[in-house]
């Protein structure tokens, strides 16, 4: 397995530093929407950071997705990146109070299934940014420190927030 993005020695994945309320004051998600449980690394100076998110056994996409073998849907998974992407810019001011939208996913790859009960870590680094117009990053996720997804997401400025 090629090196992760964040060593897994600098951080307990079961220890928040900041939890979902705190998430929410720099990501507009929320509800359903809302795939990250809390952080529990965050360099602002490399603009890199560690995020959790806890696939319950009673989220939307269990029933159908699939049904007696519920895997999160890879689309999910890159959402939870890119809202990582979207919270560590901010964190990082490479925005001015502007919505960041998903702009583009590439070169992703699913190596293992997300399962209900999970807790899947992922992380992030900026590899370039343009600031108030996008921000681009590489992402991996885990679970149980084994690669589950990997692959890079691009945020765009969608407009000022409130």
């Amino acid at each position: 397995m090629k090196d992760s993005i964040v060593d897994f020695g600098l951080f307990d994945p079961e220890k928040l530093l900041f939890d979902r309320a705190h998430i929410e004051q720099y990501n507009a998600h929320r509800y359903e929407m809302s795939l990250l449980d809390g952080i529990v690394f965050e360099d602002i100076a490399n603009v890199r950071a560690v995020a959790v998110h806890i696939a319950q056994p009673d989220a939307f996409w269990v029933r159908g997705h699939f049904p007696n073998f519920a895997v999160m849907p890879g689309v999910l998974i890159c959402e939870a990146a890119a809202q990582l992407c979207c919270y560590i810019a901010a964190r990082a001011q490479l925005f001015d109070n502007i919505i960041v939208g998903l702009g583009a996913i590439e070169e992703v790859r699913f190596r293992a299934p997300v399962r209900p009960g999970d807790h899947m870590v992922v992380m992030l680094e900026k590899t370039r940014f343009r600031h108030n117009i996008m921000v681009s990053g590489r992402f991996q996720c885990f679970v149980n420190q084994q690669l589950t997804a990997e692959g890079a997401v691009k945020g765009v400025a969608m407009g000022k927030s409130d």
